[in-house]
């Protein structure tokens, strides 16, 4: 009987041996095919997870992207409202420029017309003067000098040497300048006395000033008996210090000796000619 049970006993263990190594088998095979399920879903996983983390950042740029787009769209909408701005504002300013440019314009033509109003009265009073006095004298001469007319004369004409007594020969032609700025009372007429450089100490003059002014004092007093208003006259010295030529030579000299008779309109007159212009094309401005 006990022998019996001990066989019992050892085939029972030797039976459940069986079954454990077989189970054993399959579990080993479960596990190993479950760690391999494993390892794979670990693999895609570490993938997905660097999917989604560049996923993430390509967001997280395109997300940058679209706000700096954002931005870039109001500012160009800012810069446009600007532009608009600044676009009206510069035809504003662009019209007020050309209204300016045209002002500009319309001034300058009234003062060239004034301008051209005196160059006419000028030429006219040049031909004037070379009807009256119709000269072709070589010591006598009649030209327009920036402006001014002036009739220069030589000394041999007006007076003797050394001299400030005017010749009867002068007197004659004087009394053709004196019709001319008769008939101009608007203007003026200044006596311009020249010398040349040799020193003067005769008689009660002191030098080449006294001579050049006494000179045009005399020319002066002359027009004055003949009619032309004394408020017309101005009298001017001018010595030897603007000679035409080098004071080399007698004949030099001689040319340098002269007096210059200028017939110009009264500075003041002109001046308000021209106020009167700008007078005239403001009055229209604001009309």
């Amino acid at each position: 009987m006990r022998k019996l049970l001990i066989l019992v006993v050892c085939s029972s263990l030797a039976l459940t041996s069986c079954v454990s190594k077989k189970k054993y088998a399959e579990l080993e095979a479960k596990q190993k095919n479950t760690q391999d399920l494993l390892n794979t879903a670990t693999v895609k996983l570490n993938s997905c997870l660097t999917d989604k983390a560049a996923a993430d950042a390509r967001v997280a740029s395109l997300e940058e992207r679209l706000a700096e787009l954002r931005k870039t769209n109001q500012d160009l909408i800012q810069s446009s409202k600007d532009l608009t701005i600044l676009t009206q504002q510069g035809a504003t300013n662009l019209e007020k420029s050309l209204e300016s440019l045209k002002e500009k314009d319309l001034k300058i033509s009234r003062l060239q017309d004034a301008l051209n109003k005196k160059d006419s009265v000028t030429l006219a009073l040049v031909t004037s003067l070379k009807r009256e006095v119709g000269l072709n004298d070589p010591d006598i001469e009649i030209n327009v000098e920036k402006g001014v007319v002036y009739i220069s004369l030589s000394d041999k004409v007006l007076f003797k040497s050394g001299s400030y007594n005017v010749t009867s020969r002068a007197k004659d032609i004087l009394g053709k300048v004196a019709t001319v700025i008769n008939s101009k009372p608007d203007f003026e007429a200044m006596v311009e006395g020249h010398t040349d450089n040799v020193p003067y100490k005769s008689g009660v003059l002191l030098d080449n000033w006294d001579l050049s002014v006494k000179r045009s004092t005399s020319i002066i007093r002359e027009l004055q008996a003949l009619g032309v208003n004394p408020a017309q006259l101005i009298a001017a010295g001018r010595a030897d210090y603007v000679p035409l030529v080098s004071n080399d030579t007698a004949e030099n000299r001689s040319i340098n000796r002269r007096t210059r008779i200028l017939v110009l309109p009264k500075i003041d007159q002109f001046y308000a000619m021209i106020e009167q212009e700008l007078e005239t094309l403001s009055n229209e401005g604001g009309n």
